[in-house]
């Protein structure tokens, strides 16, 4: 290490050098072996080996089994406002380079793929969302979050707030409370609502940050949309879990025959209707309260073979690998079902956003239900989160999002 040191130590042992070295950000608990000093919760850490080696530094984390979350591999950085501002203007750069203009709902920050552990940014309009879940990036809001809106509105973009969307329980593993709300809004603004409407490869949504899932919309699946819009001229498309809408207004805005709706959720079906109702397609989509666990089976009974397009975006079944083979038995299911019901040489678009679900496992299930079904998947394209949302190889974490497109014959 060649700048001094002001950070206490924390050695780690040799089966967690040997994960940071492979590189990943993550140090858990068990693999700290020692410390020079207790560290003040959120405080910045120095990483080495048993040898002395510097690993990285990154922020301690008293109560989470992800006890330190590296920032950088570099001894002689100096974590300043500076420091965090350049990270800041590259997470930026990033998005202006592989979205192009489709910048006005969009991920500006995406976890440890852009260098901010714990810290998730979305903008809706002229509306910034943050969730905050590691107690590092809590600590450095009050630099990170006013230096973004800075960034934003220097190179013309407009932003009026910037909402929190603190309100989610895994948050307590890092000793912090839940609660939403306007960030700083004296300093950074304060729009009259929490509602905005987007513009999503041309279809409008209204979004609602205070009571929306996550940060208020998934901006994940923006670009596969556009790949079911492209298959959907003159077909009759099954939208299963649609919530928003999103892949049914896609689909309709395609030039799709028709287009059934569902979701298990009546709030759900009342948001996407309105939102087929501000792109005046109403009169093209038809929407219904179901489970899809029921409603498939239902429809097979009925001997109905309806739908030449049916596509399947569940919300996860699984957030940790102990629920992972139950997970498997439900995608299995709805697949296995949709294959089922598609006219032979009818099209399935199918999505898992589980990481746990890993690409072999989804595979594997899907050869499964196909095979149960006696069918035959000939492969469209394979797809997954849209660039905004970038995946670091070193960080399996980020790579979560899978979207296949398939003929079923």
């Amino acid at each position: 290490m060649k700048a001094e040191r002001i950070y206490p130590k924390a050695i780690i042992t040799a089966k967690g050098t040997r994960w940071v070295e492979n590189g990943h950000p993550w140090i858990y608990e068990a693999e700290i072996k020692e410390l020079s000093s207790e560290p003040e919760n959120g405080s910045l850490v120095d990483a080495v080996s048993e040898k002395g080696k510097y690993l990285g530094t990154g922020f301690y984390s008293k109560h989470s089994k992800i006890r330190i979350r590296l920032i950088s591999r570099n001894a002689n950085d100096t974590f300043d406002e500076a420091f965090w501002r350049r990270r800041i203007q590259y997470a930026w750069d990033f998005r202006r380079t592989v979205m192009r203009d489709d910048l006005s709902c969009c991920r500006i920050i995406f976890g440890e793929a852009d260098g901010f552990p714990g810290l998730t940014m979305d903008r809706f309009n002229d509306i910034l969302v943050t969730q905050t879940l590691s107690i590092g990036m809590e600590r450095l809001k009050p630099v990170i979050i006013p230096a973004a809106v800075e960034i934003l509105r220097n190179s013309g973009e407009k932003i009026s707030g910037v909402y929190e969307r603190n309100d989610v329980s895994i948050r307590q593993l890092e000793g912090l409370e839940e609660y939403k709300g306007w960030y700083m809004p004296e300093t950074l603004g304060k729009p009259e609502s929490t509602r905005t409407r987007i513009c999503e490869n041309g279809i409008y949504y209204d979004v609602d940050v205070e009571n929306g899932q996550k940060t208020g919309f998934f901006l994940d699946q923006k670009y596969n949309r556009l790949a079911v819009a492209r298959i959907a001229r003159d077909k009759r498309v099954l939208d299963c879990f649609t919530y928003t809408g999103s892949f049914a207004l896609n689909a309709a805005a395609g030039g799709a025959l028709s287009v059934t709706a569902v979701d298990v959720s009546e709030s759900a079906i009342q948001m996407a209707r309105h939102n087929a109702i501000i792109n005046n397609l109403q009169d093209r989509i038809s929407f219904q309260t179901a489970n899809i666990f029921d409603l498939l089976p239902e429809l097979e009974r009925q001997a109905k073979k309806q739908f030449d397009l049916i596509i399947l975006d569940p919300p996860a079944f699984t957030k940790s690998r102990k629920t992972v083979s139950s997970a498997e038995k439900g995608y299995k299911e709805i697949n296995y079902r949709a294959m089922k019901l598609l006219l032979r040489g009818g099209y399935l678009a199918t999505a898992s956003c589980s990481h746990f679900m890993s690409h072999e496992k989804f595979e594997k299930m899907l050869l499964s239900a196909a095979s149960d079904a006696k069918v035959e998947l000939k492969q469209i394209e394979v797809r997954q989160q849209s660039p905004d949302h970038p995946i670091l190889w070193n960080v399996p974490e980020t790579d979560y999002l899978k979207f296949y497109l398939f003929q079923v014959i």
